[in-house]
């Protein structure tokens, strides 16, 4: 797991410069640092930020209550910001956490935004997340017409073929430039190498945070 950098989150939001409505509040969007998937909405005031900011943990107002509650504090499901950003009026913030657990939700999903007409649904990340989660279905609800379920069938030597394949035509697309040939092919390797992943039991956040990493 990455420790927020508090130095850093200091200096990345001017507490006094945020603008509060006139309950001295300004809302929280909090989002997944990994995925982008938007994880809950909550108030902060200038305490509570910067609680959030001296602790690297999620600090809110609970307008019902009138009093601070630390995210995660009864649950275990505890948020560690790793960035803050606030928009251009200055009167909204945009905070992305590890959120331990991988659930924000009092429910117990993973976002308060999951519901669609009445209907529990995961909530959207990334195109990759989303897309690596549909062949985890296919892996785990197996259906005989799925091209994904025949390579997951098929194991390592199938999948692993599909992305030499894959690996050779992405050269050639490049070495061809053309645009088109290029984005087609490496959305073709890229699938094949999430098929690998799922397989082989491996998270794609596993992949974000080595990216993360190392970005850092």
């Amino acid at each position: 797991m990455l420790s927020p950098d508090l130095h850093s989150l200091h200096q990345a939001v001017p507490v006094e410069k945020i603008r509060y409505d006139e309950q001295g509040l300004v809302p929280a969007i909090i989002q997944d640092y990994l995925d982008g998937t938007v994880l809950m909405m909550a108030w902060m005031n200038q305490e509570s930020l910067q609680k959030t900011l001296t602790t690297g943990e999620t600090w809110f107002w609970s307008r019902s209550r009138q009093e601070f509650w630390h995210k995660g504090a009864t649950s275990g499901h505890i948020q560690r910001v790793q960035s803050i950003r606030y928009d251009c009026d200055s009167d909204a913030l945009l905070i992305g956490v590890e959120q331990l657990g991988d659930i924000a939700c009092h429910t117990g999903e993973r976002s308060c935004f999951h519901q669609v007409e009445g209907t529990i649904t995961p909530p959207p990340g990334d195109t990759l997340s989303q897309v690596f989660e549909v062949i985890c279905d296919r892996r785990d609800h197996p259906n005989e017409s799925s091209y994904t379920c025949k390579l997951l069938a098929g194991g390592d030597n199938k999948i692993l073929k599909k992305i030499g394949e894959e690996s050779a035509e992405v050269v050639m697309a490049f070495k061809d430039d053309d645009e088109d040939a290029i984005a087609s092919e490496v959305a073709d390797l890229l699938y094949h190498t999430l098929v690998a992943l799922a397989y082989h039991q491996v998270d794609l956040k596993s992949v974000y945070r080595k990216l993360q990493q190392r970005r850092r």
